[in-house]
């Protein structure tokens, strides 16, 4: 999970020199380049995750790791902003086989609140990494060029992928696999969609997902254009990115005291009340003072670190026994609704941060109905259920 954190948050302080080397004009359309590897993210797992059912969880690491290789150096030798755009999303298919898998691998080996546990472990890792990414990939930028931010890529692939062929043994025992055939695949399908409650968090995590891409794929935009912070802007990414670690973190500790579903529902009061707050403050569109900012991003992100893992851990808990395709359709419906809410509001931030608060907020609000609907049909089901 750490490279496809990497691949995301790396090339952020090269993005307007990659654009003026491959001939984009428009400063917003840099945006692109984040957004479509994430799209990628969602498109692969339709086929690792089955498979992976099928021919185990370690070959189908492998196999996406040789495909995020191939594009990366894709990626090197484009010139034009088209064939970036292939190689950014077929370098997203070959991450989502890594990132796919290790959920499934989690839930193999785990379930309710100790998987939720070990989710926000992991997790951590994937968020800590943009941490240190935007100065890395500022670094190598300043001392090498831009292609030089995807070979450090590629290395750091090779050397993960050697480290899980070592260290990690396969989770998937024989009598858990399952023929990959037509007929499995719909049937598999079938079962996630059905599914409620797993549709109910996976929706939720769309409009969470969605709203945080929104601020990756921009917040060089906002604070190098914007905040006119060029130098900064690695450091107070950083900042931002460590509020969502040091949540996913505490998480882990407090999922076994409180549980998962109490965590969820508190965390998303919050997701909606603080843009809520920034929007009635600074609803002339100036944005506040670069101080101000970075608090009100700080907490929103706290929030979002209480919500990443427990609502893939929700909605992948009924679903245990397909684990691989579980993993895949929650991931390609949460990517599907993020991308096109992330390009869609990020279009509207080009001379202030607002539109990036009024997303939140409606994404929160959205999410919290859907909450309120989960909880409603759950009391249903166990109402009957006591009746029967």
């Amino acid at each position: 999970m750490s490279i496809a954190a990497l691949a995301l948050d790396a090339i952020l302080p090269a993005l307007d020199t990659i654009g003026m080397a491959i001939g984009i004009t428009d400063s917003v359309d840099n945006q692109l380049l984040v957004v479509m590897l994430f799209l990628g993210l969602g498109i692969g797992p339709l086929f690792f995750g089955p498979i992976s059912d099928t021919k185990g969880r370690k070959p189908i690491v492998y196999m996406g790791f040789a495909v995020f290789i191939i594009a990366s150096f894709i990626c090197v030798y484009a010139k034009s902003l088209e064939v970036m755009i292939l190689g950014r999303i077929l370098q997203g298919i070959g991450l989502s086989a890594p990132r796919t898998i290790c959920i499934a691998i989690i839930r193999d080996m785990y379930n309710g609140d100790y998987m939720a546990r070990i989710m926000s472990f992991v997790t951590v890792v994937f968020i800590l990494v943009p941490v240190i990414a935007p100065t890395l990939g500022k670094l190598l930028l300043d001392s090498y060029n831009w292609q030089s931010i995807f070979y450090v890529q590629i290395l750091f692939s090779i050397l993960v992928s050697l480290w899980f062929w070592r260290r990690q043994p396969e989770t998937l025992s024989p009598d858990h696999k399952t023929p990959f055939t037509p007929t499995s695949y719909i049937t598999g399908c079938k079962e996630v969609i059905k599914n409620k409650v797993a549709m109910g968090y996976t929706i939720i995590s769309g409009f969470i997902v969605g709203s945080f891409l929104v601020y990756l794929s921009s917040s060089q935009q906002i604070f190098e254009i914007q905040y006119n912070l060029k130098e900064l802007f690695p450091y107070l990414f950083a900042a931002t990115a460590s509020s969502v670690g040091a949540s996913i973190y505490l998480n882990g500790s407090l999922v076994l005291r409180f549980g998962m579903k109490q965590l969820v529902r508190i965390s998303l009061y919050a997701y909606f009340g603080i843009p809520l707050l920034y929007v009635l403050l600074f609803s002339s569109g100036v944005n506040p003072g670069i101080g101000v900012f970075i608090s009100f991003c700080c907490i929103q992100f706290g929030a979002v670190g209480f919500l990443f893992g427990n609502l893939r851990a929700l909605a992948m808990e009924p679903l245990g026994h397909i684990a691989g395709m579980a993993a895949a359709i929650i991931g390609f419906i949460t990517t599907l609704m993020a991308v096109p809410i992330s390009i869609f509001i990020g279009s509207f931030i080009k001379t202030s941060s607002l539109p990036l608060f009024i997303g939140f907020l409606i994404c929160g609000a959205l999410s919290v109905g859907i909450l309120l609907w989960i909880h409603k049909i759950t009391r249903t089901t166990k109402y009957y259920q006591a009746s029967s």
